[in-house]
């Protein structure tokens, strides 16, 4: 997967964000005074590691990293996730100038990478990891490894009041990592590099062939600010140094020192193989640790409700006889905007309540419902002891929490509140709206606009990797009704050189090979639809969406989901009659049309791993299946990976051999430090292909469900009492 086509994404935003917070880290993040460095340094390939050369050592669970390294006339570019303890992956985007081999005076790869630890270090015993470098690419980098490392303190230097910390790595490399110095011809044979235009599959028939040889290194982090490194490299560069003429390689022997310039920055200086000097910078980011402390508005207190042996009045039922519901509605309805909740509807008796409310400011239902109790319990009558909490999203009622008032007042400073109060609590399927409901005043219809930037990059034109278009969107929405959504989106470039890429050749229909193509124009009409929402029965939300679905096609989508509110299991079936725009993007439709739909089915696993598997046809009229596999953090990060397969030969899918990719979304309230529902977020695929393609439908339905049934709410039931 060496050479590529554009590819439209919306990656930029989020690329500017980590570079903004990077560069001030410092401001927004009190550091302490002595550190040791908490989480191991990358190396070249952005893995952790020594300069070349892997360690065994693993980031902190949920890591995420951006290392950018350079040397030799080779540029390395990696994303990794630390997906588990004992698991990490990698992509990483490579380019080696004067490589001639393929005419291109830049050749430009990409490929992947994943590392599993074996065995965790113990006081006695080193960890040790193996990796799988390049497995899926076109081999240029490939590689396979065991390491270990073992760590030692040392004395502090300086006027650091806390030890140093010294590393010793040492492992055997195949592939590239045992072309120098091989101890062992191996298991049998492995080929050469020679490159090709197809890649993308795993190359496991070449996994630990061939010569093994060894490699280690040493790294000394002196103190809170500096380490040192020292390697033997077991990659004799036998492509760049002896098929062609990158660089020149003089000595197995690279050393180098590195700099924490922030809590999250590190950069680096090197010489490398007795010849070329090197340059490193490695951006660390985890879910956990949000790069601005979060601050939400203190709620009001529970007041406890008048004593019942005392005050027996206060208890009276007898508020219920007349119409309370209306004068009650109006004083709640105040005071849940007050903390960005809206009322939709109340149905109230003397000793329960149901409150159904949507949800403006809070990404999590959790918080969202804490609130809504806390100020239900401030307005209602004092006999009103349950409370069914209902979150609502276009019309539909995806659960009903159930609590009691008393559990609040006597839970609300217990030193383990939110688990005494998940303890008590009850979800389940939300019942319609009964015939006493009162509904929330001038909700609808309801009318919204916006005006915000956009960034459109385009990723791995073989003539110019990057390419951006920049310019506003002007949006609106109206909603005439629950359930009835009316929405479109007009684009106005402002700048750019998107529009001067390169239009890949495919085999198949030209369903997303020809996006350059699209990108011709200044002003385009994004999307405008009508989509409408409901709840058919039990368990089941269904959607029905008309009109122009995003920049490439328009038609009409239909989908149905089944999901229990406690069930971790959801099943959903999507049926599209898609129509394929004019390029221009106005009103107007091209003679291409295709059926399209999937059945798929989702699964809510433990440690917030969510999977997915959609069957059925694709936009270029191919038969096959997607596997999906996201990590979701409770502050709502969300990092993943998928792959599709389907009944196209990769002869006839071209570049990249089948579509595969990885993505990941940051909620904006991360960086901003308080309150929102919006996020950023992108695909990354190597190369985007007409096979496996699938048409971008807004508003899907599995996603706005389950950020409400219970396994969510659990998840982030710790925001209960914020």
């Amino acid at each position: 997967m060496s050479r590529s086509g554009i590819r439209k994404t919306s990656i930029w935003p989020a690329l500017a964000i980590a570079a903004g917070i990077a560069s001030s880290a410092q401001a927004q993040v009190q550091e302490p005074t002595f550190r040791v460095l908490p989480v191991p340094s990358l190396n070249f390939y952005g893995s952790p590691g020594l300069i070349d050369m892997p360690s065994a050592e693993m980031l902190p669970e949920g890591q995420f990293t951006t290392a950018l390294s350079y040397f030799g006339g080779q540029g390395r570019y990696t994303l990794t996730f630390q997906a588990t303890p004992w698991l990490s992956a990698s992509f990483r985007y490579n380019s080696i100038r004067n490589l001639n081999l393929f005419g291109f005076s830049t050749y430009y790869d990409r490929g992947f990478d994943v590392r599993f630890r074996l065995l965790k270090e113990t006081r006695t015993l080193p960890q040790i990891t193996l990796g799988l470098q390049d497995f899926a690419g076109t081999g240029i980098y490939a590689g396979e490894y065991i390491v270990a490392t073992k760590s030692f303190e040392t004395p502090p230097i300086g006027a650091s009041r806390l030890p140093g910390r010294l590393k010793l790595s040492a492992g055997l490399g195949w592939g590239r990592l045992g072309s120098f110095g091989s101890i062992s011809n191996g298991v049998g044979t492995r080929p050469s590099f020679v490159g090709g235009s197809a890649g993308g599959q795993l190359s496991y028939d070449q996994w630990f062939r061939g010569p093994i040889a060894p490699f280690g290194g040493i790294e000394w982090e002196a103190n809170d600010k500096w380490s040192f490194k020292l390697e033997y490299s077991s990659d004799d560069y036998v492509t760049e140094t002896q098929t062609s003429s990158v660089f020149q390689k003089k000595s197995p022997v690279n050393f180098g020192v590195e700099w924490q310039a922030s809590p999250r920055t590190r950069l680096g200086a090197y010489y490398l193989y007795g010849s070329e000097f090197g340059l490193s910078a490695q951006i660390q980011l985890n879910p956990k640790q949000p790069t601005i402390p979060r601050t939400l508005a203190a709620p009001q207190p529970i007041q406890p409700r008048p004593d019942r042996a005392t005050n027996p009045e206060a208890w009276s039922t007898s508020w219920s006889e007349g119409r309370p519901a209306p004068l009650l509605r109006s004083l709640l309805q105040a005071a849940l905007k007050d903390e960005g909740l809206i009322l939709e509807s109340l149905e109230i008796e003397a000793h329960s309540a149901r409150l159904r409310f949507r949800s403006t400011r809070y990404r999590s239902y959790a918080v969202a419902a804490g609130r809504a109790a806390r100020t239900m319990a401030r307005i209602l009558p004092p006999s009103v002891e349950t409370f069914h909490l209902v979150p609502v999203a276009r019309g539909m009622s995806l659960s009903t929490i159930t609590l009691r008032r008393s559990d609040l007042e006597a839970l609300e400073f217990d030193a383990n509140a939110s688990e005494a109060m998940l303890a008590v609590t009850g979800f389940n399927s939300a019942a319609p709206a009964s015939d006493s409901a009162v509904y929330g005043r001038e909700l609808y219809p309801d009318f919204s606009w916006s005006v915000a930037p956009y960034f459109a990059p385009a990723f791995f034109d073989p003539d110019q990797p990057l390419r951006i278009d920049v310019g506003v969107d002007f949006g609106a929405t109206y909603q005439p009704a629950p359930g009835w959504v009316i929405s479109g989106k007009i684009r106005q470039r402002l700048a750019g050189n998107t529009k001067n890429g390169r239009q890949s050749p495919s085999a198949l229909p030209p369903v997303r090979t020809d996006q350059v193509l699209y990108a011709q124009y200044d002003t385009t009409l994004n999307n405008l639809y009508v989509a409408r929402y409901w709840q058919p029965g039990k368990d089941l939300y269904a959607r029905v969406t008309a009109g122009y679905f995003e920049y490439g096609y328009g038609g009409l989508s239909t989908e149905v989901l089944w999901k229990p509110v406690n069930s971790p299991l959801a099943l959903g079936v999507e049926a599209n009659y898609a129509l394929k725009r004019d390029f221009n993007q106005r009103l107007g439709f091209q003679d291409y049309r295709v059926f399209t739909g999937h059945a798929s089915a989702y699964m809510d696993f433990n440690n917030g791993f969510h999977g997915q598997v959609d069957v059925g046809r694709y936009l270029a009229g191919d038969i096959g299946a997607t596997v999906s596999l996201d990590r979701v953090f409770a502050n709502g990060w969300s990092v993943g990976g998928f792959f599709t397969l389907t009944d196209v030969s990769s002869a006839d899918f071209g570049e990249g051999s089948f579509d595969k990719g990885i993505r990941f979304s940051i909620p904006l309230e991360w960086f901003l430090g308080k309150p929102s529902r919006k996020s950023l977020g992108t695909t990354i695929r190597p190369i985007q292909r007409d096979g496996g393609a699938r048409v971008h439908v807004p508003g899907r339905l599995y996603g706005q469900v389950r950020e409400a049934h219970r396994k969510a709410l659990t998840d982030e039931w710790a925001g209960f009492w914020e």
